[in-house]
């Protein structure tokens, strides 16, 4: 099921992408592109965008990397999703009001699922329960080449990145092959898009990457 059934205005957009890539700043520049067309744009985030789900990111994003298992923190991240998608995302959409969520499913897939090895299947199952399946409206994959991503990441966090952003190079190479490969079994509604060059002409990307939503 996708957010755009029962309703007739708003859409529901999800930014992927492993570290580095530019998700947060491209989200802001995306929302404010959609609202110079008219539209009313709700801006989210995962692990995070509700009040319960806000709660759960501190457990996630701190502490020791061995602070959880692999099970646990795939647990955690459905039900911090479940209060998300449930309290924010969808009376927003409802309201026919547009949602920009920096990360959703997709990097539960790709970061638990796969660099974690739990599997896509599993994380799909938790994401049934939790939120029953519900699915963005176009999933827009920035991508940007390792070395590169690595070095933004760098000058972002220095040395303070959260538990999961800083784990090891095998760690985030298996992240982007994830991501690739779920884009590559959702062609309908994935967008990827090239995140190098400057911020103005990723916008323009994004934006197009979604112009047949407008």
């Amino acid at each position: 099921m996708t957010a755009r059934e029962g309703r007739s205005r708003g859409r529901f957009i999800s930014l992927e992408g492993g570290e580095g890539v530019g998700k947060s700043t491209q989200l802001r520049r995306l929302a404010k592109a959609l609202r110079d067309r008219g539209l009313e744009v709700v801006e989210t985030r995962e692990p995070g965008g509700s009040p319960g789900a806000e709660s759960i990111r501190g457990l996630l994003l701190q502490g020791e990397q061995e602070r959880w298992t692999a099970e646990a923190e795939a647990l955690l991240f459905a039900a911090a999703r479940a209060d998300h998608v449930a309290r924010s995302i969808r009376p927003a959409l409802d309201a026919g009001k547009w949602v920009l969520s920096d990360r959703f499913l997709d990097s539960s897939i790709a970061y638990q699922g796969g660099a974690g090895g739990l599997g896509a299947a599993t994380i799909r199952q938790l994401h049934q329960v939790g939120s029953h399946g519900f699915l963005p409206d176009r999933t827009l994959l920035l991508q940007l080449p390792a070395e590169a991503a690595a070095d933004r990441a760098a000058k972002r966090d220095g040395d303070a990145g959260d538990r999961i952003g800083s784990r090891g190079a095998d760690y985030h190479a298996g992240v982007a092959a994830a991501f690739r490969a779920i884009a590559d079994e959702e062609p309908q509604r994935f967008r990827i898009v090239d995140a190098s060059g400057t911020a103005e002409q990723v916008t323009e990307r994004l934006f197009a990457a979604v112009g047949d939503l407008l």
